[in-house]
């Protein structure tokens, strides 16, 4: 996975909307994403640092833009380190089970 800094620098503010203006279109996102990644050779656990580094970035920088990105961000916010890298891990299943 891309740096999410350079990957939302680079992506215009028409694709992080459409990529964000629906659940199911994030989920999609990250599927992508994920396959990408597994292509390039990444394990589970690079998957996982992938998605934690995106988490990161989303919860400093994105504001919510639907109820199930907002329930994400605030289990987000509350959760500690750990309990972040367990929630990307499961983010990575979740997503890589949405384009098969």
């Amino acid at each position: 996975m891309n740096d999410p800094k350079n990957a939302a620098a680079q992506m215009t503010e028409d694709k992080k909307d459409h990529i964000m203006e629906s659940f199911e279109t994030f989920k999609d996102y990250l599927g992508d994403q994920v396959h990408k990644g597994e292509k390039l050779g990444l394990d589970e656990e690079g998957l996982r640092k992938g998605a934690k580094r995106v988490g990161d970035y989303l919860a400093k920088h994105e504001e919510p833009r639907n109820r199930e990105e907002k329930v994400l961000n605030e289990l987000w916010n509350v959760a500690n380190d750990e309990e972040r890298h367990h929630m990307a891990r499961v983010l990575v299943r979740l997503a890589d089970t949405t384009n098969k």
